[in-house]
């Protein structure tokens, strides 16, 4: 049941395991030579759009802290970075880009489709990086829920990322395989600059 038109796109990804596999490892590596990796703490463990609903007063509410299902209640319960929860929501948003091109795609042309859907996708992930991230001088007596250092955020964000477009692409595959190219994308967007 693998879409046919994804076949080449597939192969081309696998070809590349041993280099996702390798710059796993060098983050891995530079992060555990890292001083702080900020701090690990409960997460939701299944943020994304879905889980956030806007009320009729205007305000925002985040539900379901129950966790990622497939996993078991001593793993959801584990604590982690914060930034788990941001790379899953940084996903939801790139599903939402493509599932928004899908919905325009007998009204839209493909060049345009993708440009719209690739501006939205960055300029709200960008938006809500900006906000989840920004420094807050009310929480100074807080403890650092992130590294200090920038460049351990991306890796620390690029890494969970990862790991989330890897764990989509398996749910894909056993659940809709019609969607199946959204992790795939996801991923090699991911590694375009690797």
């Amino acid at each position: 049941s693998f879409p046919r038109e994804r076949v080449a796109e597939a192969q081309a990804l696998a070809r590349r395991r041993d280099h996702y596999v390798g710059w796993i490892d060098e983050i891995v590596d530079d992060l555990a030579d890292a001083a702080s990796d900020g701090a690990r703490i409960r997460i939701h463990g299944d943020y994304h759009l879905g889980q956030v609903l806007h009320t009729a007063s205007g305000d925002f509410m985040i539900i379901d802290f129950e966790g990622e299902p497939s996993k078991s209640l001593e793993e959801r319960r584990e604590k982690t970075s914060p930034l788990r929860d941001v790379a899953g929501m940084l996903r939801s948003i790139a599903y939402a880009a493509a599932t928004l091109a899908a919905s325009v795609e007998k009204t839209v042309d493909l060049p345009a489709r993708e440009l719209r859907s690739a501006r939205w996708e960055r300029d709200v992930r960008d938006a809500f990086l900006t906000g989840y991230l920004a420094d807050n001088d009310e929480r100074e007596d807080m403890p650092e829920l992130f590294p200090t250092d920038d460049k351990q955020v991306l890796q620390l964000l690029s890494l969970f990322e990862t790991e989330k477009a890897f764990y989509e692409l398996a749910y894909e595959l056993n659940n809709r395989p019609s969607w199946v190219g959204i992790p795939m994308r996801g991923i090699a967007k991911l590694f375009v600059t690797r």
